[in-house]
């Protein structure tokens, strides 16, 4: 079995969409980023590759490259993953959690799950995604952002 666990964070810019865990959010600002800013798949994808050692997701998609300008997040995530498969591995399980003082996140979590577990050829019940708020405290408190943990477990392929 292999563990990773990764983090991200963005602050709020107006004129972006909303993306968490590849799905459009309805509200007024977006994240801003290099890519389209869905802070909830970047710590995923750094999950997957410190479970395998590989660094993170900077280093193999880095905001310097032109080819990754606003780029759909969950086309890095497919990527990560072809080199979760090269090392003979697969998802055992993914526990990501997303800090948000602001918009409500609820509604969106189950499409959120099943548009991951799709992207890595898992099943749903090995996806979950839950959100919270930091009462108040800290960037995310003060609405001026939101982060995301992940943690993946790998198994090996049978």
């Amino acid at each position: 079995m292999r563990i990773g666990h990764g983090y991200d964070a963005h602050r709020f810019e107006p004129g972006k969409d909303l993306v968490l865990g590849g799905v459009n959010i309805p509200y007024k600002l977006g994240l801003l980023a290099h890519s389209d800013g869905d802070v909830a798949i970047h710590a995923l994808c750094d999950a997957l590759l410190g479970a395998i050692a590989q660094g993170d997701i900077g280093q193999h998609f880095p905001d310097s490259d032109k080819e990754f300008k606003n780029i759909d997040s969950r086309i890095l995530l497919r990527q990560v993953f072809s080199l979760v498969k090269h090392e003979r591995l697969k998802i055992g399980n993914i526990d990501l959690t997303i800090i948000a003082q602001t918009p409500k996140l609820a509604p969106y979590l189950k499409e959120m799950a099943i548009r991951i577990a799709s992207d890595l050829g898992a099943d749903v019940s090995q996806v979950n995604i839950k959100a919270t708020t930091t009462e108040g405290m800290g960037f995310a408190g003060r609405k001026e952002g939101i982060e995301a943990h992940a943690v993946v477990l790998l198994v090996p392929e049978k």
